[in-house]
C-alpha cells in the first residue's frame, strides 16, 4: 500500500518543554514546535529535521507512524541510521517528547559523525504476538521505508524500557547492526517477574525471546548500557552487564523517568555516531 509522503517543519528549541506533537488524524502529520523570542546576543537555536509519515504495515496489521529525525544543517539523503524503539504504552512520537532531534543536532554540533534516528510504534515488547509481529516488520518493512527516504540501512539500534527489551534482541538476530544502546532496559530475570506483564504466553516464549538468557549471543563491542540507580530494573540491568561485558555502561543517578532518559540521551546518541559506519 502506497503511503502519502510525510511532512517536515524545522524550528526545534533545544529547552522546549512543551509536547511537541498532538495526535492527528490523516496520513501525515506535521510537527510544529512551540518557539519564543530569544535575544539578539544570543546563539542560535539548536533546530532539527523531522518528518512523520503513516505507513501501513503489514507484519503489524495495523497503520503506524514513522518518525524520521537528522540533525539541522545536514543533508538527510545517505545517512546512517539508528532505530528507535520506544517503550510499553509509548509511541514513535515520544522521542519528540525526550528532545531526541534537539540532542542529535547538538551531538553533531560538538563532532559526533551525522546520522538519522528512525522511530516507529511497536508493541508486545518488540516481539510477536499472534498477527501483530513488530520485529518482522523492522526487519521486512522498515529498510524500505528507510529507502524511499534516501536514507542508508540501519546499521544501530537504540531502545528505551521495553524498547531496550527490543533493541537487544534485534541485536541477537542481525550482525548488520553495529551500535545498540538501551536505556532502563525492561529485563526480567526470573519467569515470574516476566510473567507479571502479561505479554508472554508461557515460560518458553519468554525464554526465547528474554536478553539476559541469551547474553552470549550480545555483541560486547558496540553495545552500550545506560540504567538509573533508582530504577525497579537496576539489578537487570546490572546482570546484563555483568553477562554481557558492554563497551560502554553507566548506572548513574535517575528513576525509571523520562526526564532521566532526557538527561543521558545526549551522551547515548555521541556514543552510538561514531559506531554507525
Amino acid at each position: 500500500m502506497r503511503s502519502k509522503p510525510g511532512v517536515t517543519r524545522r524550528g526545534l528549541l533545544l529547552g522546549g518543554t512543551a509536547a511537541l506533537v498532538a495526535a492527528c488524524t490523516g496520513r501525515s502529520a506535521p510537527v510544529v514546535a512551540p518557539t519564543s523570542a530569544a535575544p539578539a546576543s544570543s546563539p542560535s537555536p539548536l533546530k532539527a529535521s523531522i518528518t512523520i509519515h503513516r505507513r501501513h504495515s503489514a507484519a503489524r496489521g495495523r497503520d503506524v507512524d514513522v518518525v524520521l529525525m537528522t540533525p539541522d544543517g545536514v543533508p538527510s539523503t545517505g545517512l546512517p541510521v539508528c532505530a528507535a524503539l520506544h517503550g510499553r504504552g509509548s509511541t514513535a512520537r515520544t522521542f519528540l517528547d525526550l528532545d531526541l532531534p534537539a540532542a542529535l543536532t547538538a551531538a553533531v554540533r560538538s563532532g559526533t559523525p551525522p546520522f538519522a534516528v528512525a522511530a516507529v510504534d511497536g508493541s508486545h515488547y518488540w516481539v510477536p504476538d499472534g498477527h501483530d509481529d513488530p520485529s518482522r516488520m523492522l526487519a521486512d518493512e522498515l529498510p524500505g521505508w528507510l529507502s524511499e527516504s534516501g536514507l542508508r540501512p540501519m546499521t544501530g539500534v537504540l531502545g528505551i524500557s521495553m524498547g531496550g527489551f527490543g533493541a537487544l534482541n534485534l541485536a541477537r538476530h542481525r550482525r548488520d547492526v553495529t551500535a545498540v544502546a538501551t536505556c532502563s532496559a525492561a529485563l526480567f530475570r526470573t519467569w515470574p517477574e516476566a510473567r507479571a506483564r502479561h505479554i508472554f504466553p508461557a515460560q518458553q516464549d519468554w525464554t526465547a525471546a528474554e536478553p539476559l538468557r541469551h547474553v552470549d549471543e550480545l555483541p560486547s563491542r558496540g553495545l552500550g548500557v545506560w540504567c538509573g540507580d533508582g530504577d525497579p530494573f537496576l539489578a537487570a540491568n546490572r546482570k546484563l552487564i555483568t553477562g554481557a561485558n558492554p563497551e560502554v555502561s553507566r548506572i548513574t543517578p535517575g528513576e525509571h523517568t523520562s526526564e532521566y532518559w532526557r538527561g543521558v540521551l545526549p551522551e547515548v546518541l555521541r556514543f552510538l555516531g561514531p559506531r554507525l559506519t
